[in-house]
């Protein structure tokens, strides 16, 4: 017997859509369907700061459905209430969205806890028996999202155990999807073996990579920015285009995580994910649709045609933090940091020159630095412009008169930036940068949600847009392992003060193309 129309719409293995909504229906936002969330490591700072927070202001947005369920895994001798005091102590501390009781009376309702080691059959057991009895009691229909927030070195242990005890296969009509990240392996061989690894046990659309910084509302800008607009499209290309400068900074050091960061560094840490995705989303061309493979169709050209400088040496900057004052206080230096080799050549400020070789970007360098103790947290993308090729102004009238350009700030005050010249008022025609500022902030009422409240919601709705594929990875280690290879026989590491901008081989890498860093 063939099934009508309004039983499809209803039918939970149809995709839960109601039949009630018109998809061109904007006024009420996307709400996931019947679904649990199962979190391993769910004791650490990511779990505790961001993602049980990122749950609560997602549940009390009404975009959770009313059976949904947190699972916590972990090495604790807890119970259920022990989990749930924790999420509520964490959604106290870190929640965006003011805390409700009724909101969170419901949540807790669907919390689990299962203690054990990552190797503990039973433990995943228990695991997997806990899942079927909430598909019984809150209706999440066998839809489970499987959170790894734990340290690289553990992926392909738990993923091994959700693939031998059943969790990670589907029952008929629901999905199961492995959720992990970064880093995504520490070359372009290991990313290969985890890829192995994970597509043994889920299939490639199934595995989200988290990159927080693609669910930050000002990264997706970017491509509203360029092309529902008609007044950049024209000019973003090498006629018009200078060069490109792509920041990630931050003000604070290592903190407790030499355990993680040394022999890692800056540039796998933040270069080979966060900068080369902005870089790829600044230069792609129109995608034919705002869908995943749209988006990993064009973001690969991109990542494909990047060329590295035949000299290094010239063109590539590594650096470590000294101790200095900075922000009022005396900081250690990175080798004085507690849990730190002494004579570690770790990096902890990269700044690289690369080119795409493409018809839109042939002769435009790209700019990419990162770094911890410096002057500023800020992450922004500046496309800077040309001169104007004739200037009919008196030189000393232009003296203070510098490129055009498009500042786009991802944090933390996200919005964006126009630098152009304008006449100073007075009787005299001097011209002087000034600039026009846009502000979420200012410009919309809803204040702007965590990346990983849009990263979470998307995973429980099989959203890929915003989720580096399999693929961007490889071409991403690529790219970076012959720096990395390059650096680890060349030399050790320039040093820079606490509180400056980084090491003066980077200011001379830039002078040498006769450009400056900008001062975000």
């Amino acid at each position: 017997m063939t099934a009508t129309p309004l039983e499809e719409v209803t039918n939970p293995a149809a995709g839960w859509d109601n039949p009630l909504r018109d998809p061109r229906d904007r006024r009420l936002p996307r709400i996931a369907g019947p679904s649990g969330l199962v979190i391993f490591g769910v004791t650490g700072d990511l779990s505790r700061k961001k993602l049980m927070p990122a749950v609560y202001d997602l549940a009390n947005r009404g975009l959770l459905p009313p059976g949904f369920s947190l699972v916590g895994f972990a090495r604790r001798d807890w119970e259920d209430q022990d989990f749930a005091q924790v999420v509520h102590d964490a959604v106290r501390e870190h929640s965006r969205t003011p805390f409700r009781e009724e909101v969170w009376q419901q949540l807790s309702e669907g919390m689990r806890f299962i203690p054990g080691d990552f190797d503990d059959d039973t433990a995943f057991k228990a695991l997997a028996q806990t899942v079927q009895d909430l598909d019984a009691a809150r209706g999440t229909n066998g839809n489970y999202a499987f959170y790894l927030s734990v340290p690289p070195k553990f992926f392909p242990k738990v993923v091994k155990q959700l693939k031998k005890h059943g969790l990670a296969n589907a029952p008929e009509g629901s999905w199961r999807r492995g959720v992990i990240e970064k880093p995504f392996g520490h070359d372009l061989k290991s990313a290969r073996q985890l890829n192995a690894i994970l597509h043994d046990v889920f299939d490639p659309e199934q595995v989200f990579r988290i990159d927080h910084y693609l669910g930050k509302e000002t990264v997706q800008n970017i491509l509203a920015l360029r092309f529902a607009n008609q007044m950049y499209e024209p000019i973003w290309n090498r006629s018009y285009v200078d060069h490109v400068q792509i920041t990630m900074a931050e003000d604070i050091g290592i903190g407790g995580r030499a355990g993680y960061y040394d022999g890692i560094g800056a540039a796998r840490d933040v270069i080979q994910n966060h900068l080369l995705q902005l870089m790829a989303l600044t230069a792609m061309e129109e995608p034919i649709a705002f869908d995943a493979e749209s988006l990993l169709t064009e973001k690969l050209k991109v990542l494909k045609s990047v060329r590295l400088p035949e000299d290094l040496g010239a063109h590539t900057v590594r650096g470590q933090y000294t101790e200095a004052w900075q922000g009022g206080a005396q900081v250690p230096g990175y080798l004085q940091e507690d849990g730190i080799d002494p004579e570690s050549g770790t990096d902890t400020y990269a700044a690289i020159k690369v080119g795409i070789d493409n018809r839109r970007w042939a002769g435009v360098p790209f700019y990419l630095r990162t770094g911890k103790r410096l002057g500023r947290r800020v992450t922004e993308i500046a496309v800077v412009f040309q001169r104007a090729p004739h200037s009919p102004f008196d030189s000393t009238a232009t003296e203070e008169l510098g490129q055009n350009a498009v500042v786009i700030r991802v944090q933390p005050d996200e919005g964006m930036t126009v630098r152009f010249g304008s006449k100073v008022p007075g009787t005299s025609m001097e011209i002087r940068d000034v600039t026009m500022d846009f502000a979420y902030g200012e410009s919309f009422t809803e204040s702007s949600p965590e990346a990983y409240e849009r990263l979470i919601l998307d995973v429980l709705l099989g959203d890929a847009n915003l989720f580096p594929r399999h693929q961007e990875v490889e071409e991403s280690w690529k790219i970076l392992d012959p720096i990395e290879e390059y650096w680890a026989t060349h030399g050790r590491p320039a040093r820079y003060a606490s509180g400056t901008w980084g090491p003066e081989e980077a200011d001379e890498m830039l002078a040498r193309d006769g450009r400056s860093w900008r001062r975000p």
